[in-house]
């Protein structure tokens, strides 16, 4: 990204943020399935783990996670000779989940070595009652949003649990759009081991998506995290106020509309905490 033309703001959140250059053609596209399929090998070497587990939604950004892990683990398996590599998927619904016919057909073009399902409603409502006054007390916007991080933590509880269980590691779906906006829940699907889709824009993944094959109903769908009980299925870039169509482009060093390039910093800056480690006491006062 040496355009000089770019925002200096711009080139900084790009810079951090590791993004992809836009792709030139299938080779491209080809290189970082590979790439992003060795990737995922050499942590479980390096981590002497053996499965990798990954909650399914039925949307995009999994379902490319999810195959790019069952490919993964057929390769090590096929160049060690030990059976013993395996990708769990999971499928943590919250009740019954409205798209959930789409979620049936992630799992099947994933195709994963197993697939365990944790329904998670009476996880929520155990932590949620205890807080049943304080929430009550919340606008109808801002209790949806504090039981939708409840669903997202209790959905990463789930994971870790039969990471610790089968010596795996947790595959993360975060990827460069949704990272500059923050739309991920801190220590809920922020928090994972491995993150595949790192530095791709939304229109990558959805070429990943492609090139392995996947259906174009799941390609295609309108992304939505699907968290907020007043509003189930609130496409992404509604909760955004911008499309991903702007936010890609950004990323890539475009120029975007004064109020879309406004909304992506000042999200990018209201969610830095989110891509930060705890803050710790300075070195001076720790001694002391």
């Amino acid at each position: 990204m040496s355009d000089t033309s770019i925002d200096p703001v711009q080139r900084e959140i790009i810079e951090r943020l590791q993004v992809v250059p836009a792709w030139h053609g299938p080779a491209d596209v080809q290189a970082q399935i590979e790439a992003r399929s060795r990737f995922l090998q050499q942590a479980l070497l390096a981590a002497d783990c053996r499965t990798l587990v990954l909650g399914i939604s039925g949307g995009v950004d999994s379902l490319v996670a999810g195959r790019l892990a069952q490919l993964a683990v057929q390769a090590l398996r096929q160049r060690s000779g030990d059976p013993g590599y395996r990708f769990i998927a999971m499928r943590l619904p919250y009740g019954e989940q409205f798209d959930e016919a789409d979620a049936q057909r992630a799992l099947a073009f994933i195709r994963a070595d197993e697939v365990c399902t944790v329904p998670i409603a009476n996880g929520v409502a155990a932590l949620a009652q205890p807080l049943a006054t304080m929430l009550q007390g919340l606008p109808e916007a801002m209790r949806d949003r504090v039981l939708g991080n409840i669903k997202a933590r209790v959905r990463m509880v789930a994971q870790y649990a039969m990471a610790n269980a089968t010596g795996g590691l947790v595959i993360g779906t975060d990827h460069a759009a949704e990272a500059v906006m923050g739309f991920f829940t801190k220590f809920g699907d922020g928090a994972c081991d491995l993150q595949p889709l790192a530095g791709l824009v939304k229109r990558q993944v959805r070429a990943l998506a492609l090139a392995l094959g996947a259906p174009r109903r799941l390609v295609c769908k309108t992304p939505t995290a699907d968290l907020e009980d007043g509003r189930p299925g609130l496409p992404d870039e509604v909760a955004h106020g911008v499309s991903y169509d702007a936010i890609d482009a950004f990323l890539h060093g475009g120029c975007v509309p004064a109020a879309d390039h406004e909304r992506i910093v000042a999200a990018y800056r209201s969610s830095q905490h989110k891509r930060e480690p705890p803050l710790v006491p300075p070195a001076a006062a720790a001694r002391a």
